[in-house]
């Protein structure tokens, strides 16, 4: 090895991923920079993932409880013998080129503490709720400043010494949640650059439907986002814009107002107002929407959208009533 050439620690965390994992690691061996080690932290799998990445793994920690994916994450860097720490989801398939891309960044940028990528226009399911989820983050990521606040562990490097320095992932998120993004907040409070690297794109192997995508966003994103925003506030930027602020208020005012139009009929026009206000708010994901599945993909997902301002709202205000009533 050049010893110029720094060497990367690959860290993947996994509870029965078995399905995922047959896709994941394949490409990671494949990847076009040489030196890197791959590092599987196993929560104790019932389903062959251990046996599996044994084939493509250099370290295997096996753990003896049940850890949080936190603490999985940091066992695993603790095992690490890179200076460089690249987390990656399971369920994600990285490109032949994805750690050049992260080494050749850091390397240009050696003020940037860490980096992270988004999902690509394509998941490895083509259902209406995998393609809605996958293309709303995968735009957000997009339109969102490369300077940020925050961190994502679908495909995310930090150099290891700041890694350290920041006793890595909080432990106390019980399943996969926002330790990722608390991390990130922290490495900005103490000033390290965190840059959001629009080309590294990987691709989602998750399949969602209804219910998993509904419990996903409001078990561990709205109610954890919710208490970290009133412990730190949130930055205006990714899901936190304000045009989604008033969008959140504006979606919960339009429910308020269909509902009570059937007996009040002068509501009607605040009700078209409102909507009038959510169209234009986010004309450009709506547009973005169209552009990549045309009409039929866009008209359910404006109403899916509108649905994920509503309980996002109303977890943030219940959140908000039942901290006053503590605070008496």
């Amino acid at each position: 090895m050049n010893k110029n050439e720094l060497f990367i620690s690959v860290i993947i965390p996994t509870y029965n991923c078995k399905n995922y994992l047959v896709h994941s690691l394949p490409h990671i061996k494949k990847s076009d920079y040489p030196h890197f080690e791959i590092i599987v932290v196993d929560n104790k799998s019932t389903d062959g993932s251990l046996e599996f990445s044994k084939q493509y793994a250099d370290t295997i920690v096996t753990l003896n409880d049940q850890w949080t994916p936190g603490k999985a994450r940091n066992r695993g860097a603790k095992a690490s013998r890179g200076s460089i720490l690249i987390f990656i989801d399971a369920d994600v398939q990285v490109g032949q080129d994805t750690i050049s891309m992260i080494v050749k960044t850091l390397e240009e940028n050696p003020s940037t503490a860490a980096v992270f990528g988004s999902y690509d226009e394509e998941p490895f399911f083509h259902n209406f709720f995998s393609q809605y989820k996958n293309l709303f983050h995968h735009f957000t990521h997009q339109q969102a400043h490369t300077e940020a606040r925050t961190f994502w562990t679908g495909c995310g490097a930090i150099r290891k010494e700041i890694f350290f320095e920041m006793d890595g992932f909080p432990e106390n998120y019980l399943s996969p949640s926002i330790e990722d993004v608390e991390l990130g907040y922290k490495l900005s409070e103490n000033g390290k650059k965190i840059r959001l690297l629009k080309e590294l794109q990987v691709t989602h192997l998750k399949k969602w439907d209804f219910f998993s995508l509904l419990k996903s966003d409001i078990l561990c994103r709205a109610i954890p986002w919710t208490k970290l925003a009133f412990k730190k506030g949130l930055p205006y930027d990714l899901n936190f814009k304000l045009s989604h602020r008033i969008s959140g208020i504006a979606v919960f005012m339009l429910f308020l107002c269909f509902i009570l139009m059937w007996r009040y009929s002068f509501l009607f026009l605040p009700t078209i107002g409102l909507a009038g206000i959510l169209f234009y708010l986010n004309r450009d994901l709506y547009r973005f929407f169209w552009e990549k599945k045309g009409i039929k993909f866009t008209v359910p997902a404006i109403f899916l959208h509108w649905l994920y301002f509503l309980y996002s709202s109303v977890t943030f205000g219940l959140f908000f009533v039942s901290s006053l009533f503590k605070s008496r």
